[in-house]
């Protein structure tokens, strides 16, 4: 067990020192400036001449999001077409189907807007074709879509007053050649040689130590497990997702795919400090994060290598801890730190069985996903946590007396409206959409019988099944409590519904106060200038951001995962 903990230890440490070089490289990518990934430019100046763009022409922010938004609208076309026609498109050799409408519509909205949501297993519910062409095209581009929205409000920031905040067609080229494509060529060459699938093969037949015959899917594997991680992905090539073998064959694999989902979370912290100049500011955010981000770690480490206290009446020792869904080579400590960092990332990918983790820990994996600022996804998590600086600010000067300023830019009513508008639509939509759900399973139980009953579980678990589907949904997550029999209209289109509004909903408000702010006079700092780069400052948008979590979810997690805690 002492060999388990430390592996948890090198891992976090391992993130931190990768994640400070990494931030300030972004930053100059976005700057600029010159970088290491100079050499891609002529490929750049190829995509931009024939997508007929000019990346040094500005964009207020109502311009970067119109173009957000047209393009994933494209994206969602192109989904829908190769997900409803896959049967009879190329590199099938296995011979898979097309979807169903609804189906297709959760695949392609959650591919969409960075969750990976899976209400199909991956073996048999997708093709080659649709893996590449769709789940891996989408897992580059709208992690790049996050990134560029972040570099937009960083370039609003950086400058004292401006109209513009950059060219998202620019921001998103660049973090697609520059960042998520160079670190995906590290990441699969190493999946690779431990032992990942590369291949277009079909299913291949072994012989197992029974000698029965088994059919066994590959494809290729590595290079969709690579950016599934980097880009807070998480959809797996198999069912299993990362607790499958070949998806996560060895405990280096499972350290390397576990630390790839933190870097660029972290690093884009970091490099929010070195894009404005900020440095303070940033290290004030990250240690806040990190400290949230670690104490869910401890939480679930702790759990899950106790054991279950019901095995333990049996008279049964747990020597590994809490093994039941989890892989024997990786450990319940791998798994519980794995837990942990998915869902603090907005990441979704699995190497052990959520649904059959202890409830405290599936309490700190929805905490996490409903706070959803502990680093979050790719971009969207810092601004997330910005929406609540906001907030903060705004509290924090009425308290002082003072009109509430952030970088130099005085926040009113406009910002203050849409920032709590931002801040109340994430629980509002995981809260209706589990209210609904239950209403419909105890008032209308012919249709959620018509649909196959939906759980595997009663009483409090599965009311936590049922809150964890929408948590994660609205977090862009796209883990689950697997107990759940998802795949039904109910389920499809519901996700979907809140799929899309806990994805572009928050980014367009964000977006909009970055651009009124970056608009707004400068304001010199003076004596009585509220400091947001303190840690008296960071403590407090801890508080209010737990504040407004905790008044949110606790009374359903009353009802599910404290109670489920208090019933073992």
């Amino acid at each position: 067990m002492n060999t388990n903990i430390w592996g948890v230890i090198v891992q976090v440490i391992l993130m931190l020192v990768i994640s400070f070089p990494l931030g300030r490289y972004i930053a100059k990518v976005y700057k600029g400036e010159k970088s290491a990934c100079d050499f891609m430019r002529p490929l750049e100046r190829v995509v931009f001449r024939f997508s007929g763009i000019d990346p040094d022409e500005e964009m207020n922010w109502k311009q970067f999001l119109k173009a957000m938004l047209v393009i994933n609208g494209f994206w969602f076309v192109w989904g829908m077409l190769l997900l409803l026609l896959q049967g009879v498109l190329p590199l099938n050799p296995d011979g898979n189907g097309a979807q169903s409408w609804h189906q297709a519509l959760n695949t392609c909205v959650s591919f969409l807007v960075n969750c990976n949501l899976q209400h199909y297993s991956g073996e048999s519910g997708l093709t080659y074709f649709t893996q590449l062409f769709v789940v891996m095209l989408f897992q580059f581009v709208t992690a790049a879509t996050g990134m560029a929205a972040m570099a937009g409000v960083m370039k609003a920031f950086a400058g004292k007053t401006t109209k513009t905040i950059g060219n998202y067609w620019k921001f998103l080229v660049l973090s697609v050649t520059r960042i998520l494509l160079p670190l995906s060529l590290i990441l699969g060459m190493i999946l690779v040689l431990q032992g990942t699938p590369m291949s277009f093969d079909g299913k291949m037949k072994i012989c197992t130590m029974e000698g029965a015959t088994q059919v066994v899917s590959q494809g290729p594997v590595a290079a969709i497990v690579a950016i599934k991680q980097l880009g807070t992905n998480g959809g797996g090539f198999f069912g299993a997702n990362s607790s499958h073998p070949l998806e996560n064959p060895t405990y280096l694999t499972n350290m390397v795919e576990c630390i790839s989902m933190m870097i660029i979370p972290m690093a884009l912290v970091v490099a929010l400090g070195f894009y404005t100049g900020k440095k303070k500011l940033a290290g004030s955010i990250f240690s806040v994060m990190l400290f949230a981000y670690l104490t869910g770690v401890v939480v679930n480490v702790s759990q899950e290598i106790k054991g279950n206290p019901r095995i333990d009446a049996l008279g049964i020792t747990q020597h590994s801890g809490a093994m039941e869904g989890k892989e024997v080579r990786l450990g319940s400590a791998a798994t519980a730190l794995w837990s942990a960092t998915t869902t603090a990332t907005s990441n979704g990918s699995v190497n052990g069985m959520h649904d059959s983790m202890m409830p405290l820990s599936g309490m700190v994996e929805m905490l996490n996903m409903q706070i959803n600022t502990w680093f979050g996804g790719v971009g969207v998590g810092w601004m997330n946590y910005f929406t609540f600086i906001i907030i903060t600010v705004f509290i924090s000067g009425l308290m002082v007396g003072r009109t509430p300023e952030f970088l130099g830019k005085k926040i009113e009513a406009r910002e203050m409206k849409i920032a709590s508008l931002v801040a109340l639509l994430h629980p509002f939509i995981i809260l209706t959409g589990t209210a609904l759900a239950a209403y419909m399973f105890v008032h209308v139980p012919s249709f959620v019988a018509a649909e196959g009953g939906w759980f595997n579980n009663g009483g409090y678990h599965g009311l936590s099944e049922i809150l964890y589907e929408y948590t994660s949904c609205a977090a862009n997550n796209g883990s689950g409590f697997e107990g759940l029999g998802d795949n039904t209209p109910f389920w499809n289109i519901s996700c979907a519904v809140v799929l899309l509004l806990g994805r572009y909903l928050p980014i367009i408000g964000q977006v909009a106060i970055a651009g009124y702010l970056g608009e707004k006079k400068y304001i010199p700092s003076s004596a009585g200038t509220l400091q947001t780069d303190t840690a008296t400052f960071g403590v407090m948008t801890f508080v209010v951001i737990f504040i407004v979590a905790a008044l949110s979810f606790f009374p359903v997690h009353a009802l599910s995962t404290i109670a489920e805690y208090l019933s073992l």
